[in-house]
């Protein structure tokens, strides 16, 4: 683990952004680390490392706050190309392809069944809930894509569910700064808070519009 986390931050010490986008746009395919990117993105972000500074096109970001935003953005970005590029291997290969050949992206049947298994249940929501989720949020592009779903609701859940774990990464980096290695073995902890959140939100809106149309009726 140790020589995965200095790989990562050695890599967004040199290329900052790029690497970032880069290593996420890696993990929305083949599981790469995604929570260590992001946390040590946020704390870089926040000036906490000496010597890495943000910089977009040769400039450097002086404002910790668009700092900020440009990880969190670079990261979603890749994220969501990667996972478009699961998708496509998805829809033009289907099972059929991933059967043969899906170790070479790390996909083995037993993941495979995970991921499908999770797709069936939730339907196009599980894109969104999938990317809170250790594995299933490699995974569930593919899936996604040999069953049809469309590339703009693929795109729109994948974006929004990847902004919102990302986000909360980043702005956890962000706030420990030079300390941001302390919550490395919390992170577990905090999808299954985000995915809390995020069900209470989902019940507390199908509430209220229930509520409306008995109000209505």
């Amino acid at each position: 683990m140790h020589g995965i986390t200095s790989s990562i931050t050695s890599a967004i010490g040199d290329y900052g952004l790029y690497a970032v986008f880069l290593l996420m746009l890696v993990d929305a395919v083949l599981p790469a680390a995604s929570e260590l990117v992001m946390l040590y993105a946020g704390a870089t972000a926040a000036g906490a490392i000496a010597g890495h500074d943000v910089t977009l096109f040769g400039s450097e970001i002086h404002s910790t706050g668009w700092a900020y935003l440009a990880m969190a953005m670079a990261g979603t970005l890749g994220y969501t190309l990667g996972s478009v590029l699961g998708w496509g291997i998805g829809r033009v290969g289907g099972r059929p392809f991933l059967e043969r050949h899906g170790r070479w992206v790390h996909v083995t049947p037993g993941r495979l069944a995970r991921a499908e298994a999770w797709f069936d249940r939730y339907g196009p929501v599980a894109v969104f809930i999938g990317r809170l989720v250790p594995v299933v949020r490699s995974l569930v592009s593919i899936p996604a894509g040999y069953r049809r779903m469309p590339l703009g609701q693929f795109l729109l859940l994948t974006g929004l569910g990847s902004a919102l774990w990302n986000g909360a990464l980043v702005s956890l980096g962000w706030a420990l700064g030079e300390n941001w290695r302390q919550i490395e073995e919390y992170v577990g902890w905090l999808q299954y808070l985000v995915i809390a959140a995020v069900a209470f939100l989902i019940v507390r809106f199908v509430w209220q519009r229930l509520r409306a149309r008995r109000v209505i009726g």
